[in-house]
């Protein structure tokens, strides 16, 4: 029975917007003051993206939009990879993860371009062609998808072996901006 109802409070949340969630109350049960779920949350999960041309946020975005959807991205990917490593890949351009699967293997990431797999001297590389490709499935700054990429390749290397395609050359990603 308790399964039902609080299937029911969540299509009764998701309907009103996301106010007040669950019937959400605080320490003494009065319900969260109306401006606790002010910030605007994106779920760009409801949304059919295939529609836009390629590095592109959509044609709502203004310039404006995208300068400060640039600099928010760059921050996120500053705090997300750290200091040493956002300098890095801003002096050289990229950022080198050794691999933790293939010996001998490692993987170049670089802001809004394909992974690039680079193999040691006499190392076999485990693809055929020498880039990975991965995009995101909705509209994403390019900084924040390389945080992503980095977060990935470093942690759950397996998950990017399993979604990436192999490619023969280096281009910019599709789902960026």
């Amino acid at each position: 029975m308790w399964v039902v109802k609080a299937y029911r409070r969540l299509l009764a949340w998701l309907r009103q917007g996301m106010d007040n969630p669950f019937g959400a109350t605080d320490v003494a049960g009065n319900e969260a003051p109306p401006d606790a779920h002010s910030v605007a949350l994106e779920r760009p999960w409801r949304h059919y993206w295939d529609h836009l041309p390629k590095r592109s946020a959509g044609f709502e975005f203004t310039e404006h939009d995208y300068v400060s959807a640039r600099q928010r991205a760059e921050e996120i990917a500053r705090i997300t990879v750290g200091d040493e490593v956002w300098s890095q890949v801003r002096r050289d351009g990229y950022v080198e993860l050794p691999s933790s699967r293939f010996p001998g293997i490692s993987y170049r990431l670089r802001i809004g371009r394909r992974i690039e797999v680079l193999s040691a001297p006499g190392v076999r590389p485990p693809w055929r062609h020498p880039f990975l490709c991965i995009n995101p499935t909705y509209p994403l700054q390019e900084a924040e998808f390389f945080a992503h990429l980095y977060l990935y390749v470093r942690d759950h290397e397996d998950e990017v072996i399993r979604v990436a395609a192999p490619q023969p050359w280096d281009q910019a990603l599709g789902r960026t901006f």
